[in-house]
């Protein structure tokens, strides 16, 4: 049996020992090779095998024959074709497996107890900021380390011209001056400005570009910009392009130069490394040639650009679609609810969708929560004045003239979405706490108007058996839209007769001289004088442990889904209160803590 080794390390005539691993087991074979043979300018390995007594010996022998290592360009193509073929076959076996658990009836009820993963799925999707973020810090500490090294690399290629330098850093510096040599060192002498030279070539050129587009990035995201000035943010962020295009075209330059394919067949680095002196003078050390790599930033770049334009042409063509406004509310807190219609549109409690308004701006989209229930045959959203974009769509919709205006006469609307999982979890659980702090509030109106119609509808079996909400709010003002909303549940849910059913905490920290003295002059009323709700506004930030304790001996032997939208701080708390007064027992009051992602 001949086997060709061009592209083979040779082995020799004594038997070399072979390792076989596998768990628990460790021995020892012989590579059964008996005979070598070496030709001139290439070798060819002819291996004798000696019959195999056994079906464990052709085993040991194949495996020790699968160790021989190959270098050439043809053994790292079949590598690659190998492992994509093992990857391909893995996932056809995972997907093939995933939809026999998912279709077969011998699991149905496996699937009813452990739930559908697709909710879950979604959740890890919805967190795609934070990886978002995540993945830009990694950008750029590895763009940092990368723009340090290639400092440290042109410092060195400096000092190779200088007469300090190595004998072979030398002669290898000035390779490139005669018309048959190639380069290695781009600093050509000792005297040229490496700043200036580095900055005129094309690896330069666009390392700056990139570094400064990256750098704009970064600091246009932190939360004061995006906060205060949020144009700044989304036109900033929009240099990716430019980023993307800099990294393309940054390898093109070829600054870091290596020896080519062609003359590693005929100068052995192995020797000529050490006898430098011989080369051109011995025909296995002619001079070394070399080139740049090719660029392959593009494969990189390929996927999530794909995935982007892709992303752009799903957006425009729900930008087409007509939206149709029926109603137009303006609340004097400041608050503009719209009252929406889209053909194919449905919404589950909790997403959110994006807006844009060409006559405010064609380029950008922002996020609002929806606070319809998906029950209703229209979506909604409250939108706050909190910035530029806001008080341009105030003054779009005549909000602020306080003046009626045909509906077809309103600015047109562009929807995108809905996206986000649905909280559909609170119906899971037999109680439900859902605290809002803030602006925090909106999602929990979809919620709350959802809970209502299902407890409403005879046909609908809900496990979920008591709600408490808590909402810390500190400007009053902001309590008008929702305390609407609060006080058309509170109405209905006594009409029903289930006035347990919801329980309703709300705080007020922020109020000045005049409005403790108007409080107090009318505590004794039946409705609250700030809200107008039979439930009194509590004042002043709520005694987590005092509400968490009570909830505990309210229901010991529950299972309390905690709900909570709002600022990270107080999520640190009310996770902490979770953990604190879930009981030890299995068997008491368990209180399960879901930071919603809206």
């Amino acid at each position: 049996m001949g086997i060709p080794t061009d592209n083979y390390h040779r082995f020799s005539h004594t038997p070399e020992p072979c390792e076989f691993l596998m768990p628990g087991i460790k021995s020892s074979w012989y590579w059964p090779l008996l005979e070598t043979e070496k030709l001139v300018g290439s070798e060819l390995a002819i291996a004798v095998f000696k019959p195999y007594s056994n079906l464990s010996e052709m085993a040991t022998s194949y495996v020790c024959m699968a160790g021989i290592s190959r270098s050439g360009p043809e053994a790292i193509g079949n590598t690659s074709r190998d492992m994509l073929v093992w990857l391909g076959l893995n996932l056809y076996l995972f997907i093939d497996t995933f939809y026999w658990y998912e279709d077969e009836d011998a699991y149905t009820y496996t699937r009813i107890m452990l739930g559908c993963c697709g909710g879950a799925l979604r959740r890890q999707l919805d967190k795609n900021i934070i990886f978002h973020k995540m993945v830009a810090y990694g950008i750029s500490v590895n763009a940092t380390i990368h723009i340090v090294a290639h400092l440290i690399n042109i410092e060195r290629y400096h000092n190779s011209q200088s007469e300090e330098a190595g004998e072979l850093q030398k002669k290898l510096s000035g390779l490139g001056k005669s018309p048959n040599e190639s380069y290695l060192n781009p600093i050509r002498t000792y005297e040229m400005n490496t700043t200036g030279e580095v900055l005129t070539t094309i690896a330069g050129v666009t390392g700056v570009v990139i570094t400064v587009a990256l750098v704009l990035i970064m600091t246009s995201s932190t939360e004061l910009v995006r906060r205060s000035c949020y144009e700044v943010f989304w036109y900033t962020h929009h240099l990716f392009v430019v980023f993307y295009i800099g990294l393309i075209i940054h390898g093109m330059g070829q600054l870091i130069r290596g020896q080519t394919s062609q003359s590693l067949l005929f100068h052995n680095v192995t020797y000529c490394k050490d006898h430098y002196l011989e080369w051109e003078k011995v025909t296995q050390c002619p001079l070394p040639q070399f080139s740049g790599k090719k660029p392959v930033a593009w494969k990189w770049v390929l996927s999530p650009v794909v995935l982007y334009i892709c992303e752009r042409i799903v957006r425009f063509w729900r930008f087409q679609q007509e939206v149709v406004i029926t109603k137009v509310v303006t609340h004097s807190s400041g608050v503009l609810e719209l009252h929406m219609k889209k053909h194919g549109f449905k919404m589950e409690a909790g997403q959110y969708i994006f807006l844009q308004c060409s006559s405010v701006s064609s380029l950008e989209w922002h996020p609002f929560t929806l606070t319809s229930a998906p029950e209703e045959d229209f979506f909604s959203v409250h939108i706050r004045v909190v910035g530029d974009w806001t008080a341009a769509l105030f003054k779009a919709f005549g909000a602020k003239e306080k003046a009626f205006q045909e509906l077809w006469m309103l600015p047109r609307l562009a929807v995108d979405g809905p996206y986000g999982s649905a909280t559909t979890d609170v119906f899971h659980y037999r109680v439900s706490v859902c605290i809002a702090a803030g602006i925090g509030v909106t999602p929990f109106a979809s919620i709350l108007k959802s809970i209502w119609y299902k407890c409403c509808n005879p046909n609908t079996v809900l496990a979920l058996q008591k709600v408490y909400f808590y909402w810390i709010c500190r400007d009053s003002s902001a309590f008008e839209w929702f305390a609407d909303l609060l006080f058309l549940l509170e109405t209905k849910m006594a009409e029903k007769g289930k006035n347990d059913f919801l329980s309703y905490h709300i705080f007020l920290t922020g109020w000045d001289e005049s409005q403790a003295t108007h409080i107090a002059l009318h505590y004794d009323d039946k409705m609250d004088v700030i809200t107008g709700l039979r439930q009194k506004t509590f004042y002043g930030r709520p005694n987590w442990d005092n509400e968490f304790k009570q909830l505990a001996e309210k229901h010991p032997s529950n299972s309390i889904g905690v709900f909570f939208c709002g600022p990270k701080t107080l999520s640190k708390i009310l996770q902490k209160m979770c953990s604190s007064y879930s009981s030890v027992d299995p068997r008491g009051a368990q209180f399960h803590y879901n930071e919603e992602s809206f």
